[in-house]
């Protein structure tokens, strides 16, 4: 069935359409994190582990608007939900205005954990609707090729921020001390006035896109076995966690968000450890290389899924990814750097597949365990925190060590943990709470 089932329907083309370019705009903010890492960390003159708080903020507020976000899609729908989504993200998007002129490291905190507040409800919001709008059959694949869009907007991203966000001169700590208070104070500015121009441009894109969506017609496609909600959420999370596939996958894709957050936030930083001496713009070519092999691997994953099963293909990229991170861990040099960057093509098809895998058959559920999965993303804000951790009371090198860990469970779950088993399945005590 998988092999011949069509991507979708005739009469979904249009919405499919629509809801994927959600997924290329919401790259622009994932994405300049792993730039603006880096250049924070220069303006403020931050450790590895401070600067790596630029994802716990903007995870942080993926996890906590996640469930809320499930809620309010079951109230308003789909539409609705992507359009409140879409203006929260614009509001963040323009906090960094008043960040950049105050020049205060924890307004650009404040600004990104509201964008990614906004960018939470999309993520509850799209990566379900996108499995709905066609066959079954499909639905891996659909949410591959919609997913694949995302990696464009993060090939864009990379080099638009590499261009427009990282200064092309650099001054090393003991030039900065040599420098006058004046000099110092006006070379910060200068930098840190770099991110005006590409946020107040982002808002204005969910702005228009918001407009696009509210004049467009979604259909709101309703799970077939859902019913008007009766239960408590806490009634509720009892029930769904007993599909034991549905918490293997919020654990795997735990693991996957953190894994690859983790690296591609730390690639540059790589760089410059492996090459001493390579300014932020040199360096950051290899995370560019990284996200074009992110790109490759999603567009050719969702062409090769009609022929490969879907938990097969994760488990050889998963197995591949440990391979890469084996190299980074063990060699030195350019071999080090082009693991990395190969990183970034066995990384691209696990987020959608694992987020499809884990949804099956949860029926009335659906929502409730998209919003679990989207909370999952939690693991972007721990994993790349302990990987700074490691880095400053060691090297960067040995922090990969913990993508790595991650990326076993991430196999785990490819061979064996995918695989649904119905709570009446598990045991005579998980079969009472099978939903009614």
């Amino acid at each position: 069935m998988t092999k011949s089932a069509p991507i979708t329907e005739r009469q979904y083309v249009t919405p499919l359409t629509l809801v994927t370019s959600l997924f290329f705009l919401w790259a622009l903010g994932v994405n300049l994190n792993d730039i603006l890492i880096p250049h924070l960390k220069k303006v403020f003159d931050l450790t590895d582990f401070r600067s790596s708080l630029i994802q716990t903020a903007f995870f942080g507020g993926y996890f906590l608007s996640a469930l809320p976000a499930g809620r309010l899609m079951e109230k308003i729908g789909y539409k609705k939900g992507i359009l409140t989504g879409l203006l929260t993200c614009a509001t963040g998007a323009l906090l960094f205005i008043p960040a950049a002129s105050i020049r205060v490291y924890g307004f650009f905190l404040l600004a990104l954990f509201v964008m990614a507040c906004g960018q939470g409800v999309l993520e509850v919001a799209a990566n379900p609707y996108v499995t709905l709008l066609g066959p079954p059959e499909s639905s891996e694949r659909r949410l591959n090729l919609a997913q694949s869009f995302n990696s464009v907007g993060a090939v864009v991203t990379s080099f638009l921020g590499a261009a427009f966000i990282l200064s092309a001169v650099e001054y090393s700590r003991e030039q900065l001390a040599a420098m006058t208070p004046a000099k110092v104070e006006a070379y910060r500015s200068s930098v840190v006035s770099t991110v005006r121009v590409p946020y107040l441009v982002i808002a204005g894109i969910f702005l228009a896109v918001a407009v696009m969506i509210y004049f467009a017609h979604l259909p709101e496609i309703g799970d077939q076995n859902a019913g008007p909600r009766t239960k408590s959420t806490s009634r509720e999370l009892t029930e769904i966690l007993s599909y034991g596939h549905l918490v293997k996958g919020v654990v795997a894709q735990f693991f996957y968000v953190g894994a690859q957050v983790g690296v591609a936030s730390f690639v540059i930083r790589l760089a410059q450890h492996s090459m001493p001496g390579t300014p932020q713009k040199a360096a950051a070519l290899y995370l560019k290389l990284h996200l074009v092999g992110f790109m490759i691997g999603r567009f050719s994953g969702a062409y090769l899924m009609k022929r490969i099963a879907p938990a097969k293909f994760l488990s050889l990229f998963a197995g591949c990814t440990l391979l890469c991170l084996l190299v980074v861990l063990s060699g030195s040099g350019t071999p080090t750097l082009w693991a990395v960057v190969m990183i970034g093509f066995f990384h691209s098809i696990m987020f959608p597949t694992i987020f499809a895998l884990s949804i099956k058959e949860l029926g009335p559920y659906t929502k409730l365990g998209s919003s679990l999965l989207v909370a999952s993303i939690i693991g972007g804000a721990v994993c790349p925190a302990i990987m700074g951790f490691i880095s400053d009371h060691s090297s960067i090198r040995e922090a990969f060590v913990v993508p790595l860990i991650c990326q076993v469970y991430v196999l785990y779950f490819a061979l064996r943990g995918h695989k649904p088993v119905l709570a009446s399945e598990q045991s005579p005590s998980l079969a009472s709470l099978e939903p009614e």
